[in-house]
């Protein structure tokens, strides 16, 4: 038995109900995109996808040490972002405009976290960003255009996740299955 997990930093509640208010009215807009849920927007740091039941505790020990030697830092989303391209947009989201090194570094670290606990992530090449909606394929010329035009938004970093994603009746949910704080060392509750 398996679980479907990622690793993850996710906005504070301010810039989803910020975000979620610009969007709402846009949403049926478009037949052909299936909107993400505010609740579970988030900044993706490693994607594992089948983790094995036992597996997940030696995963928690080595994201905690890859938080613990991870410093705070400075997050801004803004503009549009699409996967793979503006004809076949098959991801349509926000980009990382600053902190994309850091992210990306937090990033690989995981992914190492994640070999290190026997576990397999995602090795694509990583492109932060924040996922707002899904399709089988659209043309998003005009979504890149209304998403340039949102403010953007900035935070700072302090936790990383570890969240498992559970299938449900709606596509996935979220369970937030540890919280690590970035900068703080790990204590061994048996020392």
């Amino acid at each position: 038995m398996s679980k479907r997990m990622f690793a993850a930093v996710f906005p504070p509640e301010e810039v989803v109900e910020e975000l979620d208010a610009l969007l709402r009215p846009r949403r049926d807009a478009d037949q052909e995109l299936r909107w993400t849920r505010p609740e579970g927007w988030h900044l993706t740091a490693a994607f594992m996808g089948q983790v094995a039941v036992g597996r997940d505790e030696y995963l928690e020990d080595n994201l905690a040490e890859v938080a613990a030697k991870a410093k705070p830092f400075d997050v801004r989303v803004a503009g549009g972002i699409v996967f793979p391209n503006p004809d076949k947009a098959r991801v349509l989201g926000l980009g990382v405009a600053a902190g994309h090194d850091e992210l990306a570094a937090l990033s690989a670290s995981c992914r190492a976290a994640a070999s290190r606990a026997g576990v397999e992530a995602d090795g694509t090449k990583f492109v932060g960003h924040l996922t707002l909606a899904r399709s089988q394929g659209v043309r998003a010329l005009r979504w890149l255009n209304v998403l340039d035009s949102f403010p953007g938004w900035s935070w700072t970093v302090g936790e990383l996740l570890l969240i498992e994603s559970r299938r449900s009746g709606y596509g996935f949910g979220y369970e937030v299955a540890a919280r690590f704080p970035l900068g703080r060392p790990v204590v061994d509750p048996y020392a």
